[in-house]
């Protein structure tokens, strides 16, 4: 486990939320408690880099935009640039596409911006890869590896992978790799109608190695998001300790 990351800096909150007052209810409420704020495509398609300052103004803490940009080179590239203008922090690119797109990452290490390279959604199991085209023996866990090792050799600074993968991908591409979990569920959350097959704990996340974990519908959805934000903030320092 990479100590030097605060368990604080650890906590990504996913603003997946419909529009900047929401956003900016979450930002004012969860400012002192979390390390970042995650701005995905419903938000950021609905109001634009507009939310982006609504993050800054209310709070100091750090923004991912998770767009999981996926073109060609030249247009990723741009992308990347003009992100890096708006003061954020991380930004996603899939990481199917092979080396190409993801050596862009090198072009804005210079601009602070952080390149991390989603392998595999967190909604996809095991089962489902050969109806998306795989060939039938391949496991999920080395598709995860293959393209982490690529994202590693382009210069992306991390990925963004399930739980499952964590151990694996640190044991493989080294401690300075960064690695994003999403798909957490303390076990206290009461999630409905929930999408992510792949879920681990906040505790069993850090513990197995993940730098940063993102957390979106237990925090949104418990009856005071700040309480809940600070118990996984804990949990993430008891992993830390232990």
């Amino acid at each position: 486990v990479n100590l030097s990351i605060s368990a604080k800096n650890r906590l990504i909150f996913a603003l997946d939320v419909p529009n900047r007052k929401e956003a900016e209810k979450y930002v004012r409420a969860l400012g002192d408690t979390v390390g970042c704020f995650k701005v995905g495509l419903e938000l950021f398609i609905k109001e634009g880099p507009d939310v982006l300052k609504t993050v800054k103004q209310n709070s100091s803490a750090s923004i991912f935009l998770d767009l999981k940009l996926h073109d060609i080179p030249a247009t990723v590239r741009s992308a990347l640039r003009s992100a890096a203008t708006h003061g954020v922090r991380f930004i996603t690119v899939h990481g199917s596409d092979g080396g190409s797109i993801l050596q862009t990452a090198n072009e804005v290490k210079d601009l602070g911006l952080e390149v991390l390279a989603v392998t595999v959604l967190t909604n996809v199991s095991e089962s489902e890869l050969g109806g998306l085209g795989y060939k039938e023996n391949l496991s999920l866990r080395q598709l995860v590896l293959d393209r982490a090792n690529v994202a590693k050799e382009s210069g992306c600074a991390g990925v963004v992978c399930s739980g499952e993968e964590v151990a694996l991908i640190k044991r493989a591409c080294s401690n300075h790799f960064k690695v994003v979990v999403p798909g957490i569920r303390p076990l206290w959350a009461d999630v409905k109608k929930d999408d992510q097959s792949r879920i681990v704990t906040p505790k069993d996340a850090i513990s197995n190695g993940a730098d940063l974990i993102v957390v979106g519908r237990p925090i949104r959805d418990a009856k005071d998001p700040n309480i809940a934000a600070l118990k996984i903030v804990e949990e993430i320092e008891s992993a830390l300790s232990a």
